[in-house]
């Protein structure tokens, strides 16, 4: 069946429901986007997977963040100890959990099952200085995380949420996305953990040195992300474009993650057709990026947390958006009158 036999079928069935004719709203339109990722009219969610990627960058050490680079491990270890809102959420909707060191400037000396050790390096370099990463760690960020998804998928992984923890990564989230759609810094610049005004002017200015320093000219996605990016964000990158080769739903937390959506949908713009933005972050520069791609958050709850939470929230959406696909009665199944 084509795509747009199979488009028409699942509008079909969702108008046919015991309703008025799109009284679900968004619930409608996840159902019919769901079904033509899955190519069926019965979509499902089988095994629902976060993935919270984790990184520190060298840019943590000019003060852009209230917190100390430490924070980044000790989370991840709160994440592997289930002590952290995601695993709280996860738990209550029944979401399973992997947790990915891509970069942590840290070793970890731990056996458990959702804990990945794809580390490229200690933390990306100061990109004040010089380019956050090489172009090798570059493209073994990218084929790191296409080969976990693969491998997640072999192990049955059919609905991928991303998520991520790394002081500093909303500046290096700020200047990918101030390069990648040419805007001002200062609209892509917010508190992150929490800055106050002096805070924020401080951060904006330093990244505006580290923009002028680099003066890139006409670059491509790969050299942007070479530059500012961070291993976690990069990581994230190769694990969304595998997830579009392998036609698995993608669903984006907040404003880092959204960043390094932008990246993957720069790489290969039809990512969007396979993709959900779960929610509005209260990070200032994730509206605009929303806006860019025309892309509907599920929802806003005033968030700005990151670590997927945003993701977590939304499922319980997505399962009911499915349910009433699936379950809920047509006018001829419920003997119920339509409308003339």
């Amino acid at each position: 069946m084509s795509q747009s036999e199979l488009e028409i079928q699942l509008q079909k069935k969702i108008d046919n429901k015991t309703k008025p004719l799109g009284s679900l709203g968004r619930l409608e339109e996840i159902a019919l986007k769901m079904g033509i990722i899955q190519n069926t009219t019965f979509p499902q969610i089988k095994k629902p997977t976060i993935l919270v990627f984790a990184g520190d960058h060298g840019i943590a050490t000019e003060g852009v963040s209230l917190y100390p680079q430490e924070v980044t491990f000790q989370m991840v270890a709160n994440f592997l100890n289930g002590g952290a809102a995601i695993n709280v959420f996860c738990k209550q909707f029944g979401i399973d959990l992997k947790v990915i060191d891509a970069g942590v400037n840290y070793t970890f000396k731990i056996s458990n099952p959702n804990f990945y050790n794809l580390k490229v390096g200690m933390g990306t370099k100061n990109f004040l200085q010089e380019k956050a990463m090489t172009e090798q760690e570059l493209n073994i960020c990218l084929e790191n995380g296409k080969q976990l998804v693969s491998r997640l998928h072999q192990e049955g992984m059919d609905w991928v949420g991303f998520g991520e923890m790394g002081i500093a990564n909303t500046s290096s989230a700020s200047m990918l996305m101030s390069e990648l759609l040419d805007l001002p810094l200062k609209d892509c610049v917010g508190r992150g953990t929490g800055h106050k005004e002096e805070g924020l002017k401080k951060k904006i200015f330093i990244l505006e040195k580290a923009k002028s320093f680099h003066s890139l000219k006409n670059p491509t996605v790969f050299e942007i992300l070479q530059t500012f990016g961070g291993f976690e964000i990069a990581t994230m990158v190769g694990g969304m474009l595998g997830a579009y080769e392998k036609r698995i739903p993608i669903i984006v937390d907040g404003f880092i993650v959204s960043t390094a959506f932008l990246c993957a949908y720069k790489i290969e713009p039809k990512i969007l057709e396979l993709s959900f933005f779960s929610h509005l972050s209260e990070e200032k520069g994730h509206k605009l990026l929303l806006d860019s791609l025309k892309a509907k958050p599920i929802l806003n709850l005033d968030m700005r947390l990151g670590e997927g939470t945003g993701v977590a929230l939304s499922y319980p959406i997505f399962q009911a958006s499915l349910a009433f696909l699936n379950e809920m009665a047509s006018f001829d199944e419920a003997g119920v009158s339509k409308a003339n």
